[in-house]
């Protein structure tokens, strides 16, 4: 569909790429527990710092070593999921966010797992090739969250902090979700172009570049 999605990958798991990704799943229930618990928001802020620079280095890692995996293009969508979904409900649960923007984000994962997955695969595809507007997106929500939480205090800085990160938090919920408008066109487009299949593995999905969305941003 792109050329993105002849991009061939191996089969490895152990590549140092793929150990960023895992431990970035590992800073998930962390960033939860330290976000929630008490007097401990500096470290919360350190762990989110910390997925957010092991997001781009991954994927970096993966050109530049030539280390694109099937593990991994499976492993670093999830991850940004899971962590998107942690601090919505952590930052609700502190009231940092307002309820409607953690529910906002998760319904539109939802409508990609469960709506255009299925349509997907009657025509032999996993995934669509990811697109530069949904990385965008997530680009910004991952910048977002850090700074509103630094924005939950007194003080200039933590003035500063809650103006900058809602500035991102509304750029990234509309890029978010204009990129899940996008898939559901390019979906459209693709089941009236292409005949169905017949039904195979999961496995056997024509590519999704280096991240997929129905799993990618």
């Amino acid at each position: 569909m792109t050329e993105a999605a002849s991009t061939t990958r191996s089969t490895k798991v152990w590549t140092v790429p793929n150990l960023l990704s895992g431990l970035r799943l590992l800073g998930v229930p962390l960033f939860l527990w330290l976000v929630l618990g008490p007097e401990a928001d500096w470290w919360a802020l350190l762990v989110l710092v910390l997925s957010g620079v092991t997001d781009w280095l991954d994927g970096w890692l993966a050109r530049r070593w030539q280390q694109i995996t099937v593990l991994g293009a499976l492993l670093d969508p999830v991850a940004d999921r899971l962590y998107i979904l942690a601090v919505v409900v952590g930052l609700a649960l502190r009231d940092v966010i307002p309820w409607w923007v953690a529910v906002l984000l998760p319904v539109r994962d939802l409508m990609m797992m469960m709506g255009l997955v299925p349509l997907l695969r009657t025509r032999g595809y996993s995934a669509l090739p990811v697109h530069f507007l949904g990385k965008a997106g997530t680009f910004c929500l991952l910048y977002a969250f850090p700074l509103l939480l630094l924005g939950d205090g007194d003080g200039t800085l933590a003035t500063l902090a809650d103006v900058f990160g809602w500035a991102f938090a509304g750029w990234g919920i509309g890029l978010y979700w204009w990129a899940g408008l996008l898939y559901c066109w390019q979906v459209r487009r693709l089941l009236a172009t292409t005949p169905r299949v017949a039904s195979r593995g999961a496995g056997d999905g024509a590519g999704d570049g280096e991240e997929g969305e129905g799993g990618g941003g």
